[in-house]
């Protein structure tokens, strides 16, 4: 439905992810009718558990490209000026070894792409995370996968083998689920496709990709805009749900450029994708992309920098937004997610938001029906959190909330330095506690232990 073209990874590195894709398929199609005995045998094999931790929030850049002639060091500069964290290997022109370097040298860590080849040539320096396995699989592809994940963790320990799984509107037949057919899978088929996910591979960390499409309408977003945020939410909480039970991390990728069906994402828009997944607990945002791949599928150019190296618009818009998530993701490393609200228009907040550490939600006559989605987490020292996110990317909100403490208990993860302070009434000459919520954005409270 909302199919993304997506095994193209750049020029020479897109023939090395291709070529090791076709390698792993033809030996999973030459094993026939053997498959399902192979794949009972490979996941009754001992699986060493991952010793990866991981240690900051992860502000991810995918597909770099560069033109051929760039300098690779001012290269990696600009992408930690830019509040990047991580950064996905391979890159054109930059081999495993100076991708290491280069991240070293500008407090970056770096996911190396581990290819089909031997393991022990591929470096391992601190700031190596790990190694990417695999993007998308299907469940057929597990216990091969499994295989590959062991041997990381037998001559890598501490490193992370990575793999990335398909989004909620992937097929059946892309997921290995369901009766197989070429239609989008059920939540049903997704959430077991995850879950299988979680028992062959027992993963660090839970990956997966989704892009939602926004399509305006009069005055506000088209129905097909309200499915694919959806989608990208119940995505959101799927994942979540195994990252809890398992007591891992969960990252996504989420869409910086227009390709396909994809319009040309607004900073409103950046915001929402964003906030949305911190709202439902993530340690990890990955920007697709940071180049502008020279594939078919991106005829308009517009990731965070042009093909010939130029910045887009999208590079300060991620620099202004990736300072707000790293200031806040030091806070976000030491939450566990307990619970996501969504208060719709026409619900009422009271009764949606019943036992949280928000009472209810209210608004003045003039604003936009209730639109939120709010995330409610645990702090590691006891203490609770709250994020009060704007659903909607084509307006601001101006939410009267009210917490199940007072005001003047309440403080706030200051986006600008990520220290806490005294939560500020926005419209103090109005009665109770207003916050401003640009579009898309999502603001972090601190909340004593429960009363």
């Amino acid at each position: 439905m909302f199919r993304r073209f997506f095994l193209y990874r750049g020029k020479n590195s897109r023939k090395r992810q291709m070529t090791h894709s076709m390698q792993i398929a033809r030996a999973l199609a030459a094993a026939g009718w053997l498959l399902p005995f192979l794949a009972a045998v490979a996941s009754a094999a001992p699986l060493p558990e991952s010793t990866f931790r991981q240690d900051r929030f992860a502000v991810g850049a995918f597909w770099a490209e560069f033109p051929g002639d760039a300098d690779l060091d001012a290269r990696f500069r600009e992408i930690a000026d830019a509040g990047f964290t991580l950064v996905f290997g391979p890159i054109e022109g930059c081999s495993p070894e100076r991708l290491v370097e280069l991240c070293q040298k500008h407090g970056l860590v770096a996911l190396v792409h581990a290819g089909s080849g031997s393991l022990e040539n591929l470096p391992a320096g601190e700031a190596c995370w790990g190694y990417r396995v695999f993007d998308e699989p299907s469940k057929t592809m597990f216990p091969k996968l499994r295989e590959r994940a062991g041997t990381i963790r037998r001559i890598r320990p501490g490193k992370l083998d990575y793999i990335n799984l398909f989004p909620n509107y992937a097929s059946e037949k892309q997921l290995g689920v369901g009766d197989l057919r070429p239609r989008r899978a059920s939540g049903e088929a997704y959430a077991e496709y995850v879950a299988r996910f979680v028992k062959e591979l027992d993963p660090a960390v839970l990956c997966f990709d989704n892009y939602p499409i926004f399509k305006p309408d009069e005055g506000d977003k088209s129905d097909r805009s309200r499915l694919s945020q959806d989608l990208y939410c119940q995505n959101l909480k799927t994942v979540r749900r195994y990252a809890l039970e398992k007591d891992i991390p969960f990252w996504n990728y989420f869409n910086t450029a227009p390709y396909g069906p994809h319009t040309d994402p607004t900073e409103a828009q950046l915001r929402w994708q964003i906030y949305s997944s911190l709202a439902y607990g993530a340690r990890g945002v990955l920007y697709f992309t940071y180049g502008t791949p020279d594939t078919f599928e991106f005829p308009k150019g517009g990731g965070i920098l042009h093909r010939d190296g130029r910045r887009t618009r999208h590079w300060e818009q991620a620099r202004r937004i990736n300072r707000e998530v790293r200031n806040l993701g030091v806070t976000l490393m030491k939450l566990r997610s307990t619970g996501v609200y969504r208060v719709k228009p026409g619900d009422n907040p009271e009764d949606v938001l019943k036992g949280t550490p928000v009472r209810t939600i209210r608004r003045a006559k003039v604003d936009p029906p209730h639109d939120y989605l709010i995330g409610i987490f645990q702090h590691q020292d006891g203490r609770r959190a709250v994020m009060v996110s704007n659903y909607r990317f084509a307006y601001t909100a101006w939410p009267t909330v009210e917490f199940d403490t007072e005001a003047g208990q309440v403080f706030e993860v200051d986006k600008e330095t990520g220290r806490e302070i005294p939560v500020a009434d926005d419209s103090p000459k109005m009665p109770g506690l207003q916050i401003s919520l640009d579009s898309g954005e999502g603001r972090l409270f601190m909340l004593g232990k429960n009363p």
